[in-house]
């Protein structure tokens, strides 16, 4: 498959930026604003193609817009319903209904905290929330659209803390003078993700630690400290239980817990990204990484594998370049990439059978920066001798308080 330029051209953000808009700490650096790009990645993204290359197939449309509230931190997909976080603590349930178009304020308040949300993600019949107050909160998802949820627990639980208290062991130091357990976070949760099993939850932190938690009783496992020199935005698992994650220390690590071992240990640090990592996300297969960062670059890591022990590493193939403010969020479904900016837009690229890579299409509409992004998809069979294609719905949750509904068609490769 040929590889499509996406031509837009850089600038600089001279807007000043709200503290709301901060993507780590405030150690970290002060605003999304672009950062110079990375010159010395090469891009995935000719400036020419051949002219018997063919245009891949794209059709694409905001088929409904969900007025919010408040700041959009982040999306959910359970289904038939859309959950959103929201920076004043609620929790929205959305029911995507495809005759149902336009702007549309129909929602359910499923949650509410008096702290922003900044993850959620759904386990069976439980929905998970990051917030930032530092806690994690697990609610009762009711069959009935009409009735809030049920908060089961707030994590670490009681249970939990109360075993950990009385040994002088169980304690770390936060602060110069201060104490405290470690099965606290004591900064901002800022993403989540559960196990291919879901038998474990992994949290991120701006505390700059991950920590591991049994599903089954919301028990944690693990504290990895220190695991970044400074807050952690992003954090992904790969099927063969490898841990990635992203931080404002502009380093991305691997991590992996072996079966000789308790704890996680440190497989690789990849350091290409000339600012704060702010989102990641994997390949179905995960042997291919994606990361975006304040640099405005997207850059590609895929493993290779050395010898045949089974011995590997991550090789940078290049960036995808193109959106002219930081990456915000990322992510993956089947063979499309989805990326959201700080610049306004959002982008589907794919990845071609060959490697190569193209932007498919530029999605517009929103008036503020991309914060989040949830996708998935159904295979369509057309009429008998056409070729299949694949719709998707792309949903975008943004700073303008509004969450778009997008329906985007592509063909199969």
């Amino acid at each position: 498959m040929g590889i499509l330029p996406c031509h837009l051209s850089c600038h600089r953000n001279d807007e000043s930026q709200s503290g709301s808009y901060h993507l780590h700490s405030e150690s970290s650096t002060p605003s999304i604003s672009s950062q110079p790009s990375l010159p010395s990645v090469p891009s995935l993204a000719s400036t020419s193609h051949r002219h018997d290359e063919k245009t891949p197939a794209i059709h694409h449309k905001c088929i409904a817009t969900l007025k919010n509230h408040s700041y959009v931190f982040t999306l959910a997909l359970a289904g038939k319903l859309l959950y959103d976080g929201s920076s004043n603590g609620e929790i929205r349930a959305w029911r995507l209904d495809s005759s149902e178009h336009g702007d549309r304020t129909d929602n359910i308040v499923v949650a509410t905290s008096n702290s922003a949300v900044k993850s959620l993600v759904v386990l069976g019949d439980k929905l998970i929330s990051a917030h930032q107050d530092n806690k994690i909160r697990v609610w009762k998802i009711h069959n009935h659209e009409h009735h809030k949820y049920k908060c089961l627990a707030t994590l670490p639980t009681l249970n939990d803390r109360f075993l950990r208290c009385f040994s002088e062991k169980n304690y770390v130091q936060v602060r110069r003078h201060k104490k405290c357990t470690w099965i606290h976070h004591v900064d901002t949760v800022s993403a989540l993700a559960i196990s291919t099993d879901c038998s474990l939850l992994y949290s991120a932190s701006w505390d700059r630690t991950f920590k591991i938690w049994r599903t089954s009783d919301f028990k944690c496992l693990e504290s990895v400290q220190n695991a970044h020199d400074d807050a952690i935005n992003a954090i992904v698992l790969s099927r063969d239980g490898f841990v990635h994650t992203g931080s404002a220390d502009k380093r991305i690590k691997v991590w992996k817990k072996h079966a000789s071992k308790n704890n996680h240990s440190l497989v690789l640090t990849l350091e290409k990204h000339k600012s704060a990592v702010n989102a990641l996300a994997l390949s179905n297969d995960g042997t291919v990484l994606y990361s975006g960062a304040c640099d405005r670059s997207i850059l590609v890591w895929e493993r290779e594998s050395e010898g045949g022990d089974g011995e590997w590493r991550m090789v940078l193939l290049g960036a995808l370049r193109g959106h002219t403010k930081a990456i915000l969020c990322l992510a993956v479904v089947t063979d499309l990439i989805c990326s959201g900016s700080a610049d306004k837009t959002m982008r589907i690229w794919r990845r071609g059978i060959d490697k190569s890579y193209c932007c498919l299409a530029v999605l517009e509409g929103h008036t503020r920066p991309v914060k989040c992004l949830t996708c998935n998809t159904n295979t369509e069979e057309e009429e008998e001798g056409a070729s299949e294609t694949i719709t998707y719905m792309v949903c975008s949750g943004s700073l303008d308080y509004d969450i778009k509904v997008w329906q985007v068609s592509a063909s199969v490769l």
